[in-house]
């Protein structure tokens, strides 16, 4: 049964959880390097083809990362905009040092 949040303050600690596994956490912050990357190619080149790489990209990695090394379903199944706003909460954690990379 899918628990109810209120807020995405209450989600984030549910969201961490399911980023346990270290492989995971990094498989995430590859793919959304490479997001970042995709959507600067699509604003320089005025291509929007990035955009659908950057978005297949950044499920593809953190997919990997869920069903192979955490052994769970991505929260996007149930929680997409949460999980879409903790994903990049996420990367600023790591890139800053909240969270161990």
């Amino acid at each position: 049964m899918s628990q109810a949040f209120a807020s995405f303050r209450e989600f984030y600690p549910y969201y961490l959880s399911e980023h346990s596994n270290q492989t995971c956490r990094r498989l995430h912050f590859v793919g959304s390097c490479i997001v970042l990357g995709f959507v600067a190619a699509a604003i320089v080149t005025l291509n929007a083809w990035w955009l659908l790489a950057a978005l297949f990209s950044g499920y593809a990695f953190a997919w990997v990362g869920h069903f192979f090394f955490e052994k769970n379903k991505p929260a996007t199944f149930k929680y997409p905009f949460y999980s879409f706003a903790g994903d990049w909460v996420m990367f600023k954690d790591m890139l800053t040092g909240r969270i161990r990379l």
